[in-house]
């Protein structure tokens, strides 16, 4: 049985999206200290942000982890088949 190897991202995709990561949020910081509004409504839009990207971390960790779990899940069933075909076969060679 081959064993699934593990990709990892290119060191140029870990700069982009953390360089987009920080030039998005620093973008929507400026433009919420920038309107022309009460600082009540900046606190407010400044706070709706900061719940975003939370939940955003928070989305990508759980579906990376549920994706990982499943990958898990399919190997113990490839190993749990792969046990029984070979059990199976060593009995009907035995007879």
């Amino acid at each position: 049985m081959e064993r699934p190897t593990i990709s990892e991202n290119s060191p140029a995709w870990n700069a982009f999206v953390w360089i987009s990561f920080v030039i998005s949020t620093m973008m929507m910081t400026g433009g919420i200290i920038n309107l022309p509004v009460d600082i009540w409504i900046k606190g407010y839009l400044g706070m709706g942000l900061l719940f975003c990207v939370g939940s955003c971390f928070t989305l990508a960790k759980t579906t990376r982890d549920q994706h990982e779990a499943q990958k898990l899940i399919n190997r113990v069933s490839e190993v749990k088949t792969e046990r029984l075909l070979h059990d199976f076969e060593l009995n009907s060679a035995a007879r």
